[in-house]
């Protein structure tokens, strides 16, 4: 096992990489940005370096050349950036270095999203519809061709990520062209190339990860599925496992399905097999995320594995210390992400956290990089923070999740925390029938309990209070009136 081991990412994952590493006994080396000297994944690692670079995480000789200085043996990349990069490894490998990850050969495979998709489908497996081409820029006259053969609606896709950054729907032609140019300025911006993709949208559907652990030696296990259909401005906002809308034998079906394609690629280390299920009941292969998850900690609350320390040992080329008939997926758990934006308009609100608290109680974890009076930077992604709860059921489980979100307190900036509490007080996800169509359209919250309105009525009229008399002291009009004057006189 390597000893020295430098993370290649920031905020809540590398503060979630460095509490594992720490209670693992491994040194860690942060990178950090000028914009993060503050955060905390620079504030609890055994050291850390500054990385000053025009291209931030995406610079790989800048990386590899602070790992060596550092005497790092080990790189673990996160999500994002290069964490899916097959030059990257493959330098890190040249470095003499482990990358905590699948090897080159298998995300050089994995990085041909086309291929993939046509491997799995050679070997019998039920694939999403796609065009078989990839686009560059200035490709729109074939792109319009091959749009039309997969016929609408369509997503434009990145090559190099999945869905979510760079992901758009076109419902009709004449809004290809825009979509594509918009999906290609943002694949550049967060991967560093243009090449998208077509692939036929599935209207509704739900959207359903299957956890993968593979070793160096052959065996493979998955850790239940996660549903992430709730989505908003391509982003999933809650998650849950199990996913409510599968039946016992599609489960095993699709379990099944997710070791098969795993099996059939030669996967390595940590990832998800991706799948989207119709309401029909029929579900298709659309991707492998080669990586670690934002959405991990679900796993984690449902098997109690720590997947960071798992991928830490298979990187060493350790064997998988789990057969699949150990694991146990136990109760329910549920993930809100939380961002630094205004929910209603849609936009990063970056600024001063001047007042953070986080929510406790049993099964309740948070995993956030942010603190009171810390700065949320405009330059990076608005996740924040992670909220992940665990119940012996649904219903205690949603509950919990409704409370830890009330309890949850980030004031100084605008976040989506109205939102998360929006979502789950809804009627739609309560009963656990929803897709990925219900963030679109509008939807009620179930009634809450009288205190809750009596308490919202006291916090406004204390609001008001607080406004318009300590600091322009004003008398009530009805207080001036002479029939209320006369009321007040004392008795002679």
């Amino acid at each position: 096992m390597f000893k020295r081991i430098l993370i290649a990412n920031r905020g809540e994952i590398a503060t979630r990489i460095i509490i594992t590493c720490r209670e693992m006994g491994l040194h860690t080396i942060a990178l950090y940005e000028a914009p993060d000297e503050g955060s905390r994944h620079v504030r609890i690692a055994d050291e850390c370096a500054l990385l000053e670079s025009p291209l931030g995480f995406l610079d790989q000789e800048a990386i590899l050349r602070i790992a060596q200085e550092k005497g790092a043996e080990a790189i673990h990349p996160g999500y994002g950036y290069l964490a899916e990069e097959p030059e990257f490894v493959a330098a890190c490998e040249a470095a003499g270095m482990v990358f905590v990850g699948p090897g080159t050969a298998v995300l050089q495979t994995l990085r041909n999203k086309i291929e993939t998709l046509a491997r799995a489908r050679a070997a019998g497996f039920p694939v999403v519809d796609y065009a078989p081409v990839v686009f560059n820029e200035g490709d729109l006259k074939v792109l319009a061709v091959a749009a039309d053969l997969v016929g609408y609606p369509l997503v434009v896709k990145s090559c190099s990520g999945g869905r979510g950054s760079a992901e758009r729907l076109v419902k009709t032609p004449q809004f290809l062209e825009t979509a594509v140019h918009r999906a290609q300025i943002e694949a550049q911006a967060v991967y560093g190339n243009r090449r998208v993709y077509l692939e036929k949208a599935i209207l509704p559907a739900h959207q359903i990860g299957v956890q993968i652990l593979a070793d160096k030696h052959g065996h493979i296990i998955h850790l239940g599925e996660r549903e992430g259909s709730l989505q908003y401005s391509n982003r999933k906002v809650v998650e849950e496992a199990p996913a409510p809308c599968l039946t016992a034998d599609l489960r095993r079906q699709i379990w099944q399905a997710a070791l098969g394609i795993a099996r059939l690629f030669h996967y390595e280390n940590a990832g998800t097999v991706e799948f989207l299920l119709d309401n029909d009941g029929n579900f298709y292969f659309t991707e492998i995320k080669s990586r670690i998850q934002v959405d991990h900690a679900l796993t984690e609350m449902m098997t109690r594995i720590n997947l960071v320390e798992e991928q830490l040992l298979i990187a060493a080329g350790e064997p998988l210390r789990h057969e699949q008939a150990d694991v146990r997926l136990d109760g329910w758990s549920m993930l809100c992400r939380i961002h630094a934006e205004d929910p209603w308009r849609r936009l990063p609100s970056p600024g001063r956290l001047r007042r953070v608290r986080l929510p406790g109680g049993p099964e309740v974890r948070v995993d956030t990089y942010v603190y009171s009076e810390c700065d949320v930077s405009g330059k990076y992604d608005s996740l924040i923070a992670k909220l992940t709860v665990w119940g012996r059921d649904r219903d205690q489980c949603l509950a919990r999740a409704r409370r830890a979100i009330e309890d949850f307190q980030l004031i100084g900036t605008p976040t989506n925390l109205p939102l998360l509490q929006h979502v789950l007080c809804s009627a739609e996800f309560a009963n656990g029938r929803y897709d990925t169509s219900l963030l679109n359209t509008e939807f009620q919250c179930e009634p809450q309990r009288e205190s809750y309105y009596r308490d919202l009525a006291v916090i406004a009229a204390m609001l008001y209070v607080r406004r318009n008399q300590m600091f322009r002291p004003s008398v009530p009009a009805r207080a001036l009136n002479a029939w209320h004057q006369d009321s007040r006189r004392l008795p002679e």
